[in-house]
């Protein structure tokens, strides 16, 4: 891939995406993939004004290796420098930048059982930490090839040919293969914005889903909930954009107001295992029965992670006719395939979808219906025959999608 373009990849993912602000620390999170990259969004952080850029390095087979011979104990203790990292954190409010790149099957073989354990051990640590910073700094979770998962994605290419496919890919999805990617995304956002504002003029109640797969799913909204997409801004005010790409537009339902069946359209990677070709059927809000033809223990240990991980905390609205899914490439990385079509999240909601939402406490805006869990994980459902109708408060039923597209 050619520098100048990497180059500008870089600096949308630190203007564009985390808005990096002057005296601000950066904190990024990345694999071991590529170095160089990681390199050039460090130099672009400091030459949009960064005091201190930290990169953290991740290695799933190192990872493996903890969870196979460290006990379940020494997993689930946090050290004090640990905590001490943490509220660092609290404190300086870096801008954190997560650059993907891991194999989607780079965990296989692992016992998720004690995954789970650990998680469930570690969370009421972190939970109150993270509330602290809820909605007051600025992040971003961009993408950039691995080896492992560039031929998972096209497995019959030599590795360097894979990659540099997977390149291409990721680049004309996150709209930054042209001359100008800054000015791409400020229209995007315009386009995503517009159909938030006719969503919200519409108070809705509940949204029908309905697709030949057997998908028949009713969802109910939160009356004071706004539909929101592209660009969010801080507590302070500060702009950024927290997915690149992102064709979504998206809200966070009423907690505990879902009934019926869906079907999920794309895999789903979770915990670096892909689970594929499963269904998720709702009773009074909550996962009451899931199928999957692969991987459906691991299906079942994710919807018992918590209270709210058996609950939806997202609704997100994608055009079928989107760049990722116009692609015909199944990325098997859910930053991607969750922006080919519509899509839930199971767990954890977003506070930020309430309206004046920076006038409430956490726990008001819970307290409103937002999902609260310890995960938020996305799933595909979109299709090119779903069929979404949108039923407002005085009754009236509007089309939201036909076809697998918006309708309006």
């Amino acid at each position: 891939m050619k520098k100048t373009t990497m180059r500008n990849f870089a600096r949308l993912i630190a203007r564009m995406g985390a808005n990096v602000q002057k005296g601000q620390e950066v904190v990024i999170r990345a694999g071991l993939d590529q170095p160089e990259f990681v390199a050039m969004t460090a130099e672009e952080c400091y030459k949009a004004g960064a005091s201190k850029v930290r990169v953290e390095w991740e290695y799933q087979p190192l990872e493996k290796l903890a969870i196979r011979h460290r006990t379940l104990k020494s997993l689930s203790r946090f050290d004090d420098w640990e905590i001490a990292k943490l509220k660092h954190g609290v404190k300086a409010l870096p801008a954190m930048i997560y650059i993907d790149s891991e194999d989607p099957n780079g965990m296989k073989g692992v016992n998720q059982k004690k995954v789970s354990k650990v998680s469930q051990a570690r969370y009421p640590i972190i939970k109150p930490i993270r509330d602290e910073m809820e909605n007051k700094y600025q992040w971003v979770i961009a993408a950039v090839p691995g080896k492992a998962w560039a031929k998972s994605v096209f497995p019959g290419l030599r590795a360097n040919q894979a990659m540099e496919k997977l390149w291409e890919a990721i680049l004309y999805t996150s709209r930054a293969d042209g001359p100008d990617p800054v000015q791409a995304w400020k229209d995007h956002n315009a386009d995503l914005a517009a159909r938030c504002a006719y969503l919200n003029s519409l108070g809705i109640r509940e949204l029908l889903y309905r697709a030949d797969n057997g998908t028949d799913l009713k969802v109910g909204l939160i009356p004071d909930a706004l539909f929101m997409g592209g660009s969010e801004k801080t507590l302070s005010g500060v702009e950024f954009n927290p997915n690149i790409p992102s064709e979504e537009v998206f809200t966070s339902p009423m907690k505990g107001e879902a009934e019926g069946i869906v079907y999920s359209t794309r895999p789903l990677s979770y915990r670096g295992e892909l689970i594929e070709n499963f269904s998720v059927r709702f009773e009074k809000g909550k996962v009451v029965e899931v199928k999957a033809e692969k991987n459906e223990a691991l299906l079942r240990e994710m919807v018992g992670m918590d209270e709210g991980a058996s609950m939806l905390g997202e609704v997100a609205l994608v055009p079928y006719d989107s760049p990722i899914r116009n692609s015909e490439i199944v990325f098997n990385n859910t930053l991607f395939d969750e922006n080919a079509c519509c899509h839930l999240a199971l767990g954890r909601g977003f506070e930020n979808c309430i309206k004046d939402f920076d006038k409430y406490t956490l726990e008001e805006c819970r307290a409103k219906g937002i999902n609260n869990s310890m995960i938020h994980v996305d799933f595909m459902v979109g299709s090119p025959d779903l069929e979404i109708t949108a039923v407002t408060r005085d009754g009236k039923k509007v089309p939201v999608f036909r076809k697998g597209n918006w309708a309006f």
